[in-house]
């Protein structure tokens, strides 16, 4: 008898039941171990010692077969039937053997990895939605179609045929799961990894599905409707839970994540909250002043151009922008003037700017007689320093 072997302590006394206890005591007094010597719970020395034990333990009296022949011949007898060495296991590792175990125990809390049965992630998927500017100052809700690879119909994601059952796996005795060893001198590494005959499934089809010949999986259509919120930003994305696609060896799905792609306006850029337009107007207007209408998402609101308006002149109209998606409140719209000046005049309105031109007073102008002031005292040499 190995030295291990003759060290271990009995399964029944580890988890304080009678050799006669039925499953459901087993199951209960393993839940009572497990939370007092869990060590995420318990920060005690030899804890996780008592968590190990308690675990191994579990693992062979909640197997009939293990029990009956740890019952028979005792620790001895156990080699060889894949029982696992819990002493050499960090915690990770002991919760990817029993993920669906310690959800059990844990109420669905605990199992941090996989096990017989598992059910692991889903895969994320992305789709881009467009919409435009008054979209996203109003909210919309878009129809989105698309496909997806899904659930076989036929077979229920299972990939076994209709009328047939999946065996256990024999190579991981159903975990989905193996334990690899790597000795490196006196250094021995134990790793988990997926089973390589049933890729973590912990289950082999006799009879493969003839609709999906047995991935469980089949491309599929859906439609669905995604809400989206006033103030969204271009690049921006929409988490929707469960509209992705089933894992590879699982039965939940990832999520969809959807792209928002705000499309270019004719009259506005963005910024932030702000809308920003760009007003073009005649320069009889921007000399004389004038009314006009300015374009807003809803429609035109109107604008008074005060006399002698200057090129790049920039004015705002309170909220009239987009909502901020976090508080609700509007932007503005800002409108930057922009002065045209005609390229082609008739002959009586070149005689009316003739007539102006020669009655314009300059020196009214600060920003040209400031220039011609110093353009007069660079060509004179009177220039200050600097200047």
């Amino acid at each position: 008898m190995s030295t291990r072997v003759a060290q271990k302590r009995d399964y029944y006394e580890v988890l304080g039941v009678a050799r006669t206890a039925a499953p459901e005591e087993i199951k209960r007094a393993f839940r009572q171990a497990a939370m007092k010597y869990h060590p995420d719970r318990n920060k005690e020395a030899g804890a996780e010692t008592r968590f190990k034990e308690a675990s191994e333990a579990y693992e062979v009296l909640s197997d009939p077969e293990k029990r009956q022949r740890y019952d028979r011949y005792g620790h001895q007898g156990l080699q060889g039937a894949g029982v696992h060495d819990f002493s050499h296991m960090g915690v990770e590792d002991i919760f990817s053997i029993f993920g669906d175990i310690f959800g059990d125990v844990f109420g669905g809390g605990g199992g941090r990895g996989r096990g017989r049965g598992r059910a692991d992630y889903g895969v994320d998927i992305q789709k881009v939605i467009e919409i435009d500017l008054r979209e996203v100052a109003t909210g919309v809700e878009k129809t989105l179609q698309f496909e997806r690879n899904d659930f076989c119909e036929r077979c229920g994601g299972q990939g076994a045929e209709p009328g047939t059952q999946r065996r256990t796996c024999r190579t991981c005795g159903g975990y989905g799961q193996v334990e690899r060893q790597t000795s490196m001198g006196i250094f021995v590494t134990r790793t988990i990894a997926d089973c390589p005959g049933c890729h973590g499934r912990g289950s082999m089809i006799e009879s493969a599905c003839r609709d999906c010949g047995g991935s469980g999986h089949a491309p599929r259509q859906r439609v669905i409707n995604v809400k989206i919120p006033a103030g969204i930003q271009d690049g921006q994305s929409i988490r929707v839970r469960g509209e992705g696609e089933p894992g590879q060896t699982g039965q939940v799905r990832g999520d969809l994540r959807c792209v928002i792609r705000v499309r270019e306006h004719e009259f506005f850029q963005r910024d932030g909250d702000h809308l920003v337009v760009r007003l073009p107007i005649t320069f009889t207007e921007a000399a004389l002043g004038a009314q006009v209408e300015v374009p807003t998402l809803t429609g035109t609101a109107p604008l008074r151009i005060p006399a002698g308006t200057q090129y790049g002149a920039i004015f705002r109209l309170h909220g009239k922008g987009v909502p901020n998606l976090n508080s609700g409140r509007p932007g503005d719209e800002i409108v930057q003037v922009v002065i045209e000046t005609p390229k082609k005049l008739s002959k009586k309105q070149q005689e009316i700017l003739r007539q102006f031109a020669a009655t314009e007073d300059k020196t009214i102008l600060p920003e040209t007689k400031g220039f011609f002031e110093k353009l007069k005292e660079y060509l004179t040499g009177d220039a200050k320093p600097g200047v």
